[in-house]
């Protein structure tokens, strides 16, 4: 494997490249590292390599001629080659995208710096920007060196073991298993017993379930992408109860005031399908109470009427878990009485959170407001609406409001109950 690195600070690399695995494969000609100082393709006495950016700003550009000679430089041979600049715009590195780079014979780095490169060297002569986080280092020479190290590790015979390759965290969507060493007991804590037994089939399988186990404790988000069996995927529903979040959702479902279709304030009536569904979605992501909420006292009798028939009529015994789903359903007049009623169950007011299918101003995303839900000790109140959406005071009082959901198109229309299961899913459901 061949890498050029194009940097204006060469001496970075001297100490990176020249110990550990990666020295060892160099000096075993399995990898081929070369620096190539920008500086050197900049024209005049000076050799500057930067320039201020048309139209006003703060910060220096890479001037697009220098670099682009760099770049073609670089390239020179009839390697299968990629060029890549370092950059906190770029695709995420991990291990998909390691692989990926492993299948080129040549990766050309560029390493980016100040306020970035002129566009018209990106267009010309960037295959693929690429970033190592969502945090901002001091240069891309940072980001090169991991590049370099990520998709070394995996070129045959730079590990010693190819085997450890295969099995560290990450190579495939799950953490590595715990390790341990003498003493078999340390400090009142002992080895597991399948580690001592000598049977490499009961260390396997207690590796592979640590594997799972270990990923679900620490890294659950990518649990989606590891190829379980199904004895597996049986064994990790019942694992998960054990790490599900502490979250204390609620959800109220608004009848008024609400707008009709010429935005006037009206009290909406309650339907069968609304209670039903959004209740069962409800009980399947954890929602405490689910409140429908109306003024209009025979709306809320013939709604009561419902809930009895499930909850302790015919119904109960017809189908538990729609009576299951049914329980969590309590009837209010307000919204006042419904903050009421979780403070008085919680011991502090809830933090509202409105929907809106309307594009208002300061909208709360999804994954912003799913980490506040799951990070902050304090209840939430999920407020839904009906007809053609809450009155715009309601929305105004309100802690957040969260943008609307879309798909790629424009058609906006959808039912109260297929909203409240879209949004609930976004914000309460389990990540593997």
């Amino acid at each position: 494997m061949k890498y050029e690195i194009i940097t204006i600070f060469p001496e970075f690399f001297d100490s990176v490249f020249s110990c550990g695995i990666l020295s060892k494969a160099r000096e075993k000609g399995l990898v081929d590292i070369k620096i190539r100082d920008l500086r050197n393709f900049a024209e005049g006495k000076h050799k500057v390599v930067d320039d201020k950016p048309y139209g006003g700003g703060e910060g220096m550009l890479f001037l697009p001629k220098p670099l682009g000679k760099a770049i073609g430089a670089a390239k020179e041979g009839d390697e299968k080659t990629v060029v890549l600049l370092t950059s906190a715009q770029g695709r995420p590195l991990d291990g998909k995208l390691v692989r990926e780079l492993r299948d080129y014979e040549k990766i050309v780095i560029v390493c980016g710096r100040y306020e970035g490169v002129d566009e018209r060297v990106c267009d010309m002569h960037i295959d693929m920007e690429v970033s190592i986080g969502d945090y901002i280092v001091s240069g891309g020479e940072y980001a090169a060196a991991v590049i370099t190290d990520s998709v070394s590790r995996l070129v045959p015979g730079v590990v010693g073991n190819s085997a450890s390759t295969e099995d560290e965290s990450l190579s495939d969507s799950l953490l590595s298993h715990p390790q341990y060493t003498r003493p078999e007991t340390y400090e009142g804590v002992s080895v597991p017993e399948a580690l001592l037994s000598g049977n490499h089939g009961e260390i396997a399988r207690w590796r592979r379930e640590a594997r799972i186990k270990n990923t679900l404790k620490k890294r659950p988000d990518i649990l989606d992408r590891a190829a379980l069996t199904k004895d597996e995927t049986a064994a990790l529903c019942e694992w998960r109860e054990t790490a599900a979040p502490d979250y204390r959702a609620y959800v109220a479902l608004l009848h008024y005031p609400v707008y009709n279709s010429r935005l006037e304030k009206v009290s909406s009536a309650f339907t069968n399908l609304d209670i039903h569904d959004i209740a069962r979605a409800c009980r399947t992501y954890g929602v405490r109470k689910f409140f429908p909420v109306s003024p209009v006292k025979g709306q809320r009798e013939l709604a009561q009427r419902v809930i009895k028939h499930w909850t302790v009529g015919a119904g109960a015994g017809f189908n538990e878990t729609r009576s299951e789903a049914m329980r969590l359903v309590e009837i209010k007049n307000s919204l006042e009485d419904v903050t009421a009623e979780i403070e008085k169950l919680e011991g502090k007011k809830p933090e509202i959170i409105a929907t809106d299918a309307r594009i208002v101003e300061k909208m709360t995303g999804y994954g912003e407001m799913r980490e506040k839900i799951m990070e902050a000790d304090r209840p939430w109140l999920l407020l839904l609406g009906t007809g053609w959406g809450i009155a715009r005071e309601v929305l105004d009082s309100a802690d957040h409001t969260l943008k609307p959901v879309r798909s790629y198109g424009n058609y906006n229309h959808l039912s109260v109950r297929c909203a409240a299961a879209a949004i609930m899913d976004r914000l309460f459901s389990c990540e593997f």
